[in-house]
């Protein structure tokens, strides 16, 4: 099999919670050389325990070496390990860096290559930078929460940590792009998101819409906000989601509905009535598909060359035959654990497709050998575990 495209590279993992270790799982899942950082004296994590699905989801491909970076013993080790690496990612608040004396200025200074990465809050500067930052404070302040819900239901969180997530995403294609450039330049940089900056970024048209034509969106619920109509509709056993928005699709929608008049109705003639009368063109189509099954519209609606689908719970969506045929859930093997499936990527590569290679690591796990590749004896070893700076 060929070489995983990013096996070349080394990586230290500083970050906790969700954001970091996204970023570095997508390197990790590629065939980065992963070097996690922890702490040696406590064995509680941001995401529940260590042997909750989502420590374990998060963590894979990675080795563990324990640090007390409080200690001068621990920052030198990190510092060596600093000379050889290639990439170090950190989602510190913007302040903990500079105080540990392992910001980008004096890391460079070690190793001139090193693309450094930093996840933070709300940016490294700025007025909001010493306030901490979670997922649900960025979906609040990057505007989510105002157009996610049903009209008039107040402000609803998404229901995944979608700021952490992207954020991480974004520092992964960071990385990745100063990567690219470290190869004619030879010189590593600092590459920065934050949670805010992710969050605003992903808000995409809704975004467009107020930057562009000064509207202001509003919560439209299970209803695409222009595209009409898309939105869930109740059938005869259930909820199935169709998009029939724009001429030729709102026609075929009509047309295998059997409700052809729809079509030919003024009222729905172009996209702009169609928003205008939303509401009764949503309740006249639910009329009819509310006479047969969830599976008997789906294939009448897609073979119509309608998009439609069902309304998965999670259980049902890795039940589903074509989540599986893309295979984005893998298994691997854990020693602690015996079998078991993590979430993939959802991308592919033809010849250096990405791989689950080995579970996430027992804490510490590989210490010893990543000290004893440093030069670093038992006995120097021992003498670091004593005096708690590993």
């Amino acid at each position: 099999m060929n070489k995983l495209p990013l096996s070349r590279f080394k990586v230290i993992d500083l970050t906790r919670a969700r954001s970091g270790p996204t970023a570095v799982r997508q390197l990790a899942d590629w065939g980065a050389d992963v070097l996690k950082i922890e702490t040696p004296d406590n064995d509680a994590t941001e995401v529940g325990s260590r042997t909750s699905p989502d420590f374990q989801n998060l963590h894979r491909n990675k080795r563990s070496l324990t640090l007390n970076l409080k200690q001068p013993e621990a920052l030198e080790i990190l510092k060596r390990l600093v000379e050889n690496t290639d990439v170090l990612v950190e989602n510190y608040r913007p302040d903990v860096k500079h105080r540990l004396g392992i910001d980008y200025e004096r890391l460079r200074a070690i190793n001139p290559r090193l693309v450094y990465a930093s996840i933070s809050g709300f940016g490294q500067d700025g007025p909001y930078a010493d306030r901490p930052g979670l997922d649900q404070i960025a979906q609040g302040m990057g505007g989510l929460m105002s157009v996610t819900g049903l009209a008039g239901q107040g402000p609803v969180r998404v229901g995944i940590a979608i700021a952490d997530l992207t954020a991480g995403v974004f520092c992964a294609m960071g990385i990745l792009l100063a990567l690219l450039e470290r190869e004619e330049s030879g010189a590593g940089q600092w590459v920065q998101t934050s949670l805010l900056a992710a969050q605003v970024a992903m808000l995409d048209f809704q975004a467009a819409r107020w930057l562009l034509a000064k509207e202001v969106p509003e919560q439209a619920g299970n209803n695409h906000p222009t595209a009409i109509p898309t939105g869930v509709f109740a059938t005869a056993d259930g909820h199935i989601n169709i998009a029939g928005s724009g001429h030729e699709l709102f026609t075929r929608l009509c047309k295998a509905l059997d409700a052809e008049q729809l079509a030919g109705d003024p009222a729905y003639s172009s996209g702009k009535a169609r928003l205008h009368n939303r509401d009764q063109l949503n309740a006249a189509i639910e009329a009819i598909t509310r006479t047969r099954p969830s599976a008997e519209w789906i294939e009448i609606l897609n073979r119509a060359g309608v998009p439609c689908g069902p309304i998965y719970r999670i259980d049902q969506v890795f039940a589903d035959p074509q989540v599986r045929h893309i295979g984005i859930a893998r298994a691997i093997e854990s020693p602690e654990h015996g079998r078991r499936e993590l979430v993939g990527q959802a991308v592919d590569l033809s010849r250096t497709p990405w791989e689950l290679r080995s579970p996430t690591p027992e804490k510490g796990e590989h210490t010893d050998a990543v000290l004893s590749a440093l030069g670093y004896d038992a006995a120097a070893i021992a003498g670091l575990r004593a005096r708690g700076a590993i």
